[in-house]
C-alpha cells in the first residue's frame, strides 16, 4: 500500500483520478478539485476536506477515519462498503450521496441534510445526529444504537426493522414514519404507555 503522511493537497486539482490501496494520513485536501476522484481500498486518517468538491466521486471499500469535511460537496457521489468511522460533518452537501453498505459509526452530523436518501441498512452506531433531517428516508434495517437523535426529524421515513434506543424514539420526531410492529411496541413504551 502507497502511504502519504502530512501532504498538502490544498487547492490541488486531482479530477477524475483512480486510487487504489492508497493510504493518506494527516493530509490536506481544503479546496481540492477531486470531482469524479475513484478510490478502491483505500484509508483516509485524520484528512481534512474543508471546501472539497467530491461530486460525482465514487469509493469503494474505502475507509475515512476521523476525518473533518467542512463546505464539502459530496454531489452525486457514491460509497459502497465504506468507513466513515469517527468522521465528522459540517455544513456539507449531501442530499445526491448514494451509500451502501456504509459504516457511520461515531460521526458527527449534526443538522445535516440527508432528506430523501436511501439509507437503508447503514450504520449509525453512537453517531451525533443531533437536529438531523432524515425525512423521507429509507432507514429500513438502519442501526441507530447509541445514536444522539434530539430533535433529528425522521417524519415520513421508513423505519421499518430499524434498531433504535428508547431515548432517541422520544426525542426525535417521528410524525408520520412507516414502523413495524416491534417498532411501534418500542414507541408505545418509550412514552410510557403500558402494554398489556
Amino acid at each position: 500500500m502507497t502511504e502519504v503522511v502530512g501532504e498538502d493537497f490544498q487547492d490541488a486539482v486531482l479530477t477524475d483520478q483512480e486510487w487504489e490501496g492508497r493510504s493518506f494520513e494527516g493530509c490536506d485536501f481544503s479546496d481540492a478539485d477531486l470531482t469524479g476522484l475513484s478510490t478502491r481500498n483505500c484509508v483516509f486518517t485524520d484528512c481534512v476536506f474543508t471546501g472539497t468538491d467530491l461530486n460525482g466521486s465514487r469509493h469503494f471499500a474505502t475507509a475515512f477515519r476521523s476525518c473533518k469535511f467542512e463546505r464539502t460537496v459530496f454531489g452525486k457521489s457514491t460509497l459502497d462498503g465504506c468507513s466513515l468511522l469517527g468522521s465528522s460533518f459540517v455544513d456539507c452537501r449531501l442530499r445526491a450521496w448514494q451509500l451502501r453498505e456504509t459504516d457511520l459509526t461515531l460521526v458527527g452530523m449534526g443538522r445535516a441534510d440527508l432528506r430523501g436518501l436511501d439509507l437503508r441498512g447503514i450504520r449509525f452506531r453512537e453517531a451525533n445526529l443531533v437536529e438531523c433531517d432524515l425525512r423521507r428516508c429509507d432507514l429500513r434495517e438502519a442501526d441507530f444504537t447509541g445514536a444522539r437523535l434530539l430533535g433529528a426529524r425522521l417524519a415520513e421515513s421508513d423505519l421499518r426493522e430499524a434498531r433504535i434506543d428508547a431515548d432517541a424514539l422520544v426525542q426525535a420526531n417521528l410524525k408520520g414514519a412507516r414502523v413495524d410492529t416491534m417498532l411501534a411496541i418500542a414507541f408505545a413504551a418509550a412514552h410510557g404507555l403500558r402494554i398489556d
